[in-house]
This record gives C-alpha cells, sequence and structure tokens, in this order.
C-alpha cells in the first residue's frame, strides 16, 4: 500500500531536519554541520546567510560563520545551485562540483559574436584555476591574468551587463566556480576578491548527480522531479529521467504527497507526528533555504502569503515569517550601530503566545547579527532586496 504523507507532517520533518524546529546544539556549533543539511545557504547577501546558518544552530553568530569562512576554511563561498552564490562546506565540494557541473545548461543567451565557443570557455576556466592557485585577485586583476593565458579574445568588452560592456571571459566566471576553480575570498575594502579552494577529486557525475538527489529528498521531500528541478533550474525533463532511473536501482520510491504522486529516499518514510514540530515561529531571511526548496510552494505560501511574500511566484526576495510550518508575513531588519530593528508584518493576528516566541526570534536574530534587536510590529514599507 502507497504510504499517505500530508503536508504538515512533511512540514515537521522538514523543519526537524533543517534544525528549525530542534537548532544544533552548542555541542557541534559548526556552522559546516548546518549548512550541509540546508544543501547550501544562499549568499549572495552574505549577513542573509549568517543569519540562515545562525537562526539553525546554538550560540553560532556572524563572527562564528565568518571564522569557519576565512579562518578554518571548513566553509567555501562560491557558485552552488541555480548557479547562484552559496556558503557550501569545503568536504563537500567533491560531490558539489560533480553534480552541478553535470546538470544541462541551456543554450547561451547571447549572439554568436559574443558567446565563449565550447574550447574557448574550457581555456578561460582552466586560465582562472590556474591564475588564483594560492593568490587572491579581484575581478580586474584575474582578468588581465585570464587574458595573458589565454589572448586578447577574452578581454573584448562584448557582454551587455549592468548598462555597462564586461569582457568576454566573465560569461564563464560562475562556470569556475561550480568546476571548483574558484571561490570568493575575503573583501580587500570594498572589492570582491577570489581565491581558488583546496584541490580535490571530484565524484563521478552519476554517482553526485544520485547522493545529490537522495540528500534532497532527505531535507525537503516528499518531492517531485519537477520540485528538484526547480530547486537546481536544470531542465524538467532531464530531472525526470534522472529519478527514472533511480527508481529501477530501487534508490527511490513513491508516495503520496497531499494525495499526489512524489518520491523519498528508499527506506526514508519515518514522519514525525507534527503536533510538536510544525508549530512555532520563525524567521527567515532572504532566500533562505527552506524558502526556496520546500514545495509544493502553493501549501507553503497559502493565501495572503502568496502575493505579499512572493515576486512572480520567485520565493526568496523578501524575508518571510513562519508561523506553524507556513509562511504568514514579512520582515524587514534595519541596522544603526549597535542596534537593529526587526520589523515584522504578520498576515493575520498574533496569538499573546506567538507574539513572545516572536519576540525571541527576533532577540536571536539580534545576537547573529551582534547586535541588540527591538522588535516592531507593523507594515514592512522596503520592497524585495532592501
Amino acid at each position: 500500500m502507497t504510504l499517505r504523507i500530508s503536508w504538515r507532517e512533511a512540514s515537521a520533518r522538514r523543519l526537524r531536519r533543517q534544525f528549525l524546529a530542534n537548532p544544533l546544539g552548542t555541542g557541534s556549533r559548526r556552522p559546516a554541520d548546518t549548512v550541509a543539511a540546508m544543501l547550501g545557504a544562499h549568499a549572495q547577501v552574505p549577513s542573509a546567510a549568517e543569519l540562515s546558518v545562525g537562526v539553525r544552530t546554538e550560540g553560532v553568530t556572524r563572527a562564528d560563520v565568518r571564522a569557519a569562512l576565512w579562518e578554518d576554511r571548513s566553509l567555501v563561498r562560491t557558485h552552488g545551485p541555480r548557479g547562484t552564490v552559496h556558503l557550501l562546506p569545503a568536504a563537500e565540494l567533491p560531490l558539489w562540483s560533480a553534480a552541478l557541473t553535470a546538470v544541462p545548461t541551456g543554450p547561451s543567451p547571447f549572439p554568436p559574436d559574443i558567446r565563449l565557443t565550447d574550447e574557448q570557455a574550457a581555456q578561460v576556466v582552466a586560465a582562472i584555476g590556474e591564475a588564483l592557485d594560492g593568490a587572491q585577485l579581484t575581478v580586474e586583476e584575474l582578468g588581465e591574468e585570464v587574458v595573458a593565458r589565454t589572448g586578447p579574445w577574452a578581454g573584448d568588452l562584448v557582454m551587455p551587463a549592468f548598462q555597462d560592456l564586461w569582457p568576454r571571459w566573465r560569461q564563464v566566471l560562475h562556470r569556475a566556480g561550480l568546476s571548483g576553480a574558484l571561490c570568493f575570498a575575503p573583501n580587500r575594502g570594498r572589492k570582491v576578491t577570489y581565491t581558488r579552494p583546496p584541490r580535490f577529486d571530484p565524484l563521478a557525475p552519476e554517482e553526485a548527480l544520485r547522493r545529490l538527489v537522495l540528500r534532497y529528498l532527505a531535507a525537503y521531500g516528499p518531492a517531485t522531479p519537477r520540485h528538484f528541478a526547480k530547486w537546481l533550474a536544470a531542465p524538467g525533463g532531464w530531472a525526470a529521467d534522472l529519478f527514472a532511473r533511480l527508481a529501477a536501482d530501487g534508490e527511490v520510491e513513491d508516495v503520496l504527497f497531499e494525495g499526489a504522486p512524489a518520491w523519498v529516499a528508499a527506506g526514508d518514510t519515518d514522519f514525525p507526528e507534527p503536533a510538536a514540530d510544525v508549530r512555532g515561529v520563525h524567521l527567515l531571511p532572504y532566500f533562505d533555504a527552506y524558502a526556496i526548496a520546500a514545495q509544493p510552494r502553493e501549501l507553503l505560501f497559502p493565501g495572503a502569503a502568496w502575493q505579499r511574500a512572493l515576486a512572480g511566484g520567485q520565493a526568496g526576495n523578501h524575508p518571510v515569517l513562519l508561523v506553524d510550518g507556513v509562511v504568514a508575513g514579512v520582515w524587514h531588519q534595519r541596522r544603526r550601530g549597535r542596534r537593529t530593528t526587526v520589523t515584522v508584518e504578520p498576515l493575520g493576528r498574533l496569538t499573546a503566545r506567538r507574539t513572545r516566541e516572536l519576540e525571541a526570534r527576533a532577540e536571536r536574530v539580534g545576537e547573529v547579527l551582534e547586535a541588540t534587536a527591538e522588535l516592531v510590529i507593523g507594515e514592512v514599507t522596503t520592497g524585495p532586496h532592501a
């Protein structure tokens, strides 16, 4: 008989496995462990990644996350799922590099006279890795090294970007990150710098994809190939074929999730009673992994949350308030010196108990950011990404 799983049961397990219902204890305090459970922390805005890790790990502050990045190097900041900037555990780069470079990409968005050929792209990625080996370079310095190692064609200012023209080689900057040739280094003043992560031997692509699917299902399942494809920005047909191969090998099994077919990792069918774990209040920052990866999105963003907390159906543009496992508001924090004002806009009435929980969550936001937090319940007037 096919196992039937409700939204509340799935939410309870996801919240537990994401360390939202039960933050990692002070005995662990390893940001890399938290990031591994999340399958990467979106880090285009570094403070958002620090919050994503901190609200899941007791006692951890932004200083601990930065130490993991720049001192013990257990984390790297590089290009991850969807080609966007993420924190990833350094120990998992063999998995991520092999899996992400195996995801099919669409045709180049640039016309033929601008785009790189496959051979040129490979030359640029190799040049980036050589230039960054043991070095920390700004993008301008890296560009000079790439052109010197490849040819003047790499430096042609032909790539439209932000009302400017970038050199041709920058079309594959993200590909260098995905392949393990590049990651971020500490800023030099206000300038971003890059370096090369420790060298590693990537897994075989099919094995890496197998592990990534099973990790995704463990963290965010039940899920469908379409959910997995959306999370990775991968072709839907390719994801369906991948799941079919795993099903044929007995690696995944089908369930009914809210009455619709979905998948979990084979044997991973233990779902906790939702009564305890699904209840509670959480403040998640921009592009938090839970808001991005947990599906179906129409159940995570019910009713008014669909219009208020999404941008054309895209999650992550607003920090969100979770209440009982679903999005029930948006929030924003504005820092001034050692104080930060956390403004929360609930989409419904909060009980006195929920308000007390929210006060504690706002206080935790302040702790992670090493500031004293003041909670204001009212309208959030800032727009997306503010």
